[in-house]
């Protein structure tokens, strides 16, 4: 079973009557109700409210894959938090960073840039291209998808160069971003998944659960460090390759 984690920081909802309308329970229970149908997925959440946001060392070391969704206050979890995520990632725990998390502190430490993006919020139409179709987080996708309605990020986008790009989304304005980037750090990888504006119901769309069903498995543990340590080591015994008994 891969262990899911999926943080947000439960804030529009609470406020935001149109957002609440979309998204009744939060954003994070509409995430995890489709993840919950898979087999092979368990899932839990957490919130900015939670004592330490809800990710201890023992959440983080039961977490295989961390979502994390922000917007608002991104200032507000704690630097503590945020290093101990940047570790787990680094020792192998996989992370899914939803929409405005470009700019949550774990993006923005493990990226190591300012990741900011362009950006409007008018309802446009959004068209994401599948730029790797061999790749398994665009298994099950067609060419591209459309999502009806979407806030636009558009380049330039601050972020390294993505060590794999999946999709590439095009706005009805004509502005196009780099949608779906792949990167690893350590032990782990992280997938940056750019739909997922509140106020618009991204998350129902079929081909974006799609998306990050398949990004869960492929962020997944492959290796996982119990710490992370420079050790020292002894050299090894001086002779012929082959002739060590």
């Amino acid at each position: 079973m891969i262990k899911v984690t999926i943080y947000n920081e439960f804030c529009h909802e609470k406020f935001d009557e149109e957002v609440k309308k979309i998204y009744p329970d939060g954003i994070h229970k509409a995430i995890a109700a489709f993840l919950s149908e898979e087999d092979d997925i368990t899932v839990r959440t957490v919130t900015l409210d939670d004592e330490e946001c809800g990710l201890t060392e023992e959440v983080l070391n039961d977490t295989d894959v961390l979502l994390w969704w922000g917007h608002l206050r991104h200032g507000d979890v704690p630097d503590a938090v945020a290093d101990r995520v940047k570790n787990a990632v680094l020792k192998g725990m996989g992370f899914i960073a939803l929409h405005s998390a470009h700019h949550s502190k774990p993006f923005t430490r493990l990226m190591g840039t300012t990741c900011n993006v362009s950006w409007r919020e008018d309802g446009d139409l959004e068209r994401l291209w599948v730029t790797n179709p061999a790749h398994p987080i665009a298994q099950g996708i067609d060419t591209y998808f459309e999502v009806e309605h979407e806030e636009m990020y558009a380049e330039p986008f601050g972020i390294p160069e993505p060590d794999e790009l999946v999709f590439i989304g095009w706005y009805e304005g004509g502005e196009v971003f780099r949608s779906g980037c792949c990167y690893k750090r350590g032990n782990g990888r992280i997938f940056y998944f750019q739909p997922g504006h509140e106020t618009y119901p991204t998350y129902h769309n079929p081909a974006v659960q799609r998306v990050i069903k398949n990004a869960v498995r492929w962020a997944a543990p492959v290796k996982r460090d119990a710490e992370l340590v420079c050790p020292h080591v002894k050299k090894l015994k001086v002779g012929v390759p082959g002739s060590f008994r």
